[in-house]
């Protein structure tokens, strides 16, 4: 068992970043930490250029960008794990991953405003 739950490391100055986490903890167990709050120690665990995407920190590992969505949806959904587990063995899969994810990102203002017309989610935590 680990320390500390995963840690999802995100934008917290950006509405579609924080609106991500807030689904990811309505399915799983995480600790959401925003850029603003990050330790030094966390800080040091990431890239140098950590604000240009989210991280997901275990005790033993450091996820970015598209891999670090893939660990958390894997995380929120374990059924998806054999799946996820043999698409990682193509590179074109990782690519792909990676390409969606920046997209993703590089829209966020867009994406923003689609979230922010959604009816607020139903709360599934304890």
């Amino acid at each position: 068992m680990s320390e500390h739950p995963p840690r999802l490391v995100y934008d917290d100055d950006c509405g579609f970043c924080t609106w991500c986490v807030e689904r990811a903890l309505d399915y799983g167990e995480f600790e959401p930490v925003g850029f603003s709050e990050l330790t030094p120690d966390q800080r040091a665990r990431l890239p140098d250029d950590y604000e240009t995407s989210a991280h997901l920190l275990t005790d033993s590992a450091v996820y970015s960008a598209g891999e670090a969505v893939e660990q958390a949806l894997v995380r929120m959904f374990p059924e998806l794990a054999g799946v996820v587990d043999e698409l990682r063995a193509f590179a074109t899969y990782r690519t792909l991953r990676e390409r969606l994810y920046r997209w993703g990102a590089d829209h966020r203002d867009w994406w923003g405003s689609v979230v922010s017309a959604c009816p607020p989610a139903r709360r599934n935590r304890a």
